[in-house]
């Protein structure tokens, strides 16, 4: 009698099981808004107690599980970037090639910018999203200071590395971790091996606490989606219906065709291969709605999956989650219009290439500045001549297009980190054109 072969179990991809959960999120949380809308709160009574059901749930349980899922995916960030710096910098065989990285990257990033923006004006231009409407809103946005040009290049140097560290200086972080690995890279012999290899030793350490963080992302993604249903106000989007959509369809298409167009015009690289890759990050980028929480995902989807060498993709990637802001300038370029529009305020053709140059450069000038896309939007409507107040139009909405224009921003950080690698000779080809490369860091065993 032989004995029957076994039936292979087959796990479901990370990717597959965060889609799930998001989906998941999604329903749940919107069963619980609409229980709580049109049958008032449910309660439960616990010790002679009365605890609602959607407070325990909503503000308790999903609250706390999804924010010790971002304060997990933070908690990577300063040491990750930081090492994996130091190592890329210290591999390089010249230190100088470090002013090339940073040259390609920054111009690109500017690049994608003013083209992010340009799109998103004319897009607006042609739909009208303004036009028409008569907004009121309880809501008001007071604009921070935002830090001049001479400050900002000032605050790039840290004056104490460690501080940098504790507040997530990312700029800082970049400038004191490349000079360390230049240092590194130019001790020779045994103690300068001896370091190189610890730091070495140190990038897997933590490489394989992102793949840990990594594997739990399926229950936070359930719980930031959870939440999220269940207390967006659908109220909010009446009037901003033609706004909201306006933005996403620019986004969607800077996603889908302008970064396909650069990396085959500037690397020759298959868009569709890196697209289908990116799939995670995405994901990832989408529920925390934040480019430096994703950071840990970004660098291992480029590393593993794409083939770019750790010497590259730590420090575009990095400068990329700090300076790349695209998705952020389509929103400033459709909000700059429709706010023109409602308030029937005549935009000349010099406002608009005002509007196109002061959002490219305060992409850069305002990098690490918290609110940082508001701050931005506040400064480009000043430029203008609106009224800042009109920030309060849209902010009811700005939540769901900050997750998806963070999506289109790490997307935009790969193409980049691509492109440069693939012109250092730094990018290995065939991983990036092998479908199954990276998967084994899917799953911890």
């Amino acid at each position: 009698m032989t004995k029957a072969t076994p039936t292979p179990h087959h796990k479901l991809g990370l990717t597959a099981r965060i889609f799930i959960g998001m989906l998941a999120g999604i329903a749940i949380g919107g069963i619980l808004k609409l229980l709580s809308d049109d049958s008032g709160d449910f309660s439960f009574s616990v010790f002679d107690t009365d605890i609602s059901t959607y407070t325990f749930l909503v503000e308790g349980i999903f609250t706390v599980i999804g924010t010790l899922f971002i304060n997990a995916l933070k908690m990577l960030v300063v040491p990750l970037v930081f090492i994996s710096l130091v190592c890329g910098t210290a591999s390089l065989s010249d230190p100088s090639k470090l002013g090339r990285l940073g040259g390609k990257a920054v111009g690109l990033y500017i690049t994608t910018t003013a083209v992010a923006i340009t799109l998103a004006i004319v897009f607006a231009i042609i739909v009208q999203p303004g036009v028409g409407l008569n907004l009121a809103t309880d809501a008001s946005y007071a604009p921070s200071e935002s830090p001049s040009l001479a400050q900002v290049i000032i605050d790039m140097m840290p004056s104490n590395p460690i501080q940098a560290m504790a507040q997530g200086n990312m700029l800082q972080i970049i400038v004191f971790a490349a000079f360390f690995g230049v240092a590194l890279a130019m001790i020779k012999g045994a103690s300068g091996e001896r370091l190189r290899t610890f730091f070495d030793d140190l990038n897997e350490v933590i490489m394989r606490v992102v793949t840990i963080v990594m594997n739990l992302a399926p229950y936070g993604v359930f719980a930031l989606m959870a939440k999220l249903a269940a207390t967006t106000d659908l109220k909010t989007f009446q009037g901003l219906t033609v706004y909201f959509f306006l933005v996403l369809f620019v986004l969607f298409v800077h996603a889908l065709v302008t970064y396909p167009i650069v990396l085959k015009l500037f690397s020759g690289l298959n868009p569709l291969t890196l697209l289908r890759k990116m799939r995670e990050p995405a994901m990832f980028a989408f529920s925390t709605a934040s480019s430096s929480a994703t950071l840990p995902v970004t660098i291992e989807t480029a590393n593993k999956k794409l083939g770019v060498k750790t010497s590259v993709a730590s420090f575009t990637l990095s400068l990329g989650s700090t300076i790349n802001m695209d998705g952020t300038a389509i929103m400033q370029g459709v909000a700059t219009v429709f706010i023109a529009q409602v308030y029937n305020v005549d935009l000349s053709v010099s406002d608009y290439l005002m509007v196109i140059l002061t959002a490219t450069l305060a992409s850069i000038g305002t990098a690490g500045v918290p609110g940082v896309g508001l701050l931005m939007l506040a400064m480009v409507l000043q430029q203008v001549n609106l009224p800042v107040e009109g920030i309060a139009l849209i902010i009811g909405v700005d939540r769901l297009l900050d997750m998806t224009r963070t999506a289109v921003n790490v997307t935009g950080d790969c193409v980049v980190s691509c492109i440069v690698a693939k012109s250092e000779k730094e990018l290995d080809v065939s991983v990036y054109n092998d479908p199954k490369a990276g998967l084994k860091y899917e799953e911890i065993n």
